[in-house]
């Protein structure tokens, strides 16, 4: 791992369960000596990344913030998505949410677009949220668009995770898994992430072909379980096209797309 991998390494340890940590446990969590976890803490206060909120005990800094500000006004695939999420939402009454998968370790919530008058209450999901990898639609659809190559690294690192969530014994089973959904392009599942909530997604491609996010309808359970689904697949493969052709053309509004 080199010095800026193992320096930015540090910020994975803050999460909502361990918010604040001491410069010795960031030292042994991560096997840094005394002095090169000293070190690498001053950087991250110095750029803003982590912040000192008493003696010898930090918190992530506020500059992460003003980076998020900045990805909200930037990021291509969010500028794209939100004004399809948007039509999309107003069309069904439905919550849209946007997912994507980050260097093949973490799949998290990048957008979230409210139902303005919801025909079920509202599930629980906000930008920035980390979702298991291998459970529910999101992550499954994510990881049926990767490269056969990437696949099976992830398999080898998470072999006994993709067992316990149902996906697979073996590379064969799990890559036979991926498969069927990648062919299906779709999926629906209910209860599976939360006992509230059910989903319906499908993968979302650049202009090139490549997978960037996932898209999700949200509802309950049981509206989601009898929703039609080929009319459901078609409303949100329509979304993704329209997301995709934003990318190449971003100026033009979802109605006028070529």
């Amino acid at each position: 791992m080199s010095s800026p991998s193992k320096v930015l390494s540090i910020l994975s340890l803050f999460s909502q369960q361990r918010p604040i940590w001491q410069p010795e446990e960031i030292c042994e969590a991560l096997n840094f000596t005394r002095a090169t976890g000293y070190r690498y803490i001053k950087e991250l206060v110095d750029f803003g990344l982590l912040n000192k909120v008493s003696a010898r005990h930090y918190s992530l800094g506020s500059r992460i913030i003003e980076l998020d500000y900045q990805l909200r006004g930037s990021d291509p695939v969010l500028l794209a998505a939100d004004p399809v999420m948007h039509e999309l939402s107003m069309k069904t009454g439905k919550e849209l949410v946007l997912t994507v998968l980050i260097n093949r370790r973490h799949v998290i919530d990048t957008h979230r677009v409210r139902a303005v008058n919801p025909t079920t209450t509202s599930v629980a999901r906000s930008r920035g949220r980390q979702r298991p990898m291998f459970r529910a639609g999101a992550p499954k659809i994510l990881l049926s668009c990767l490269p056969r190559h990437q696949q099976k690294q992830i398999y080898q690192s998470h072999a006994e995770e993709i067992h316990t969530n149902d996906m697979g014994s073996s590379w064969d089973e799990f890559r036979a898994k991926l498969d069927q959904i990648r062919k299906a392009g779709f999926y629906m599942s209910w209860g599976e992430l939360e006992p509230g909530m059910g989903a319906a997604v499908v993968p979302v491609f650049n202009p090139d072909g490549d997978i960037v996010a996932a898209l999700n309808i949200l509802d309950s359970p049981e509206n989601i379980r009898n929703t039609d689904p080929v009319c459901i697949k078609a409303l949100l493969e329509e979304a993704a096209w329209k997301i995709r052709q934003r990318q190449a053309y971003p100026d033009l509004s979802p109605q006028h797309l070529p």
